[in-house]
């Protein structure tokens, strides 16, 4: 079954946040933009990789009104260590959220059970709690976090302007498409 359009499970984990523990629930993300990304485990390859390039882009996040959680299998205390030794992670103002129950790598189901690791999973969730989109890959593939921020703004294009649907490649300030029965067979 498809997590889309789904209201995201209850969930309490503890994060790493700006040289803070927190607490981060479903309802603390209410009222704004989020989006989640898992990745395998703190202290691995790629992750690094992608934490950089999601606090690279963290403007644009933070312009479009959303905040950008990671998420491991690992402790809150291990994303402490991890964002004061690696140069990559060190970048991140954004929470780290660890899930050592993995009780929310389940709820997205994107747990690897044999492994007691996360693939990478990257979801957009809307203010209301609800999940807008969901990209599952294996773990050898690291993401491009451009591809989300421009997949959070059609997601925010869309709940803003309903009947209007944004055509592939679409980017803000581009034309939409309002369907309608006479462009059937015309695009």
């Amino acid at each position: 079954m498809s997590l889309i359009n789904t209201a995201i499970a209850p969930f309490k984990n503890e994060a790493f946040h700006n040289g803070k523990f927190v607490t981060v629930t479903n309802e603390s993300i209410k009222g704004k933009w989020n989006v989640f990304i898992f990745m395998p485990a703190a202290f691995t390859f790629n992750c690094p990789t992608e934490v950089e390039d999601a606090a690279d882009n963290y403007a644009e996040f933070q312009k479009a009104g959303a905040e950008v959680y990671i998420v491991t299998t690992d402790t809150h205390f291990a994303h402490k260590v991890w964002h004061e030794t690696s140069p990559a992670v060190g970048k991140a103002k954004f929470p780290l959220i660890g899930d050592p129950t993995h009780a929310l790598t389940r709820a997205f189901d994107v747990h690897i059970d044999e492994e007691g690791l996360a693939l990478r999973g990257t979801f957009i969730i809307n203010p209301e709690g609800v999940i807008k989109t969901a990209e599952v890959h294996s773990n050898e593939i690291a993401r491009d976090v451009k591809e989300t921020v421009r997949k959070l703004k059609a997601a925010q294009y869309t709940a803003a302007n309903p009947g209007q649907v944004c055509p592939a490649k679409w980017n803000e300030g581009a034309k939409t498409i309002a369907p309608s029965i006479d462009l059937v067979g015309k695009i």
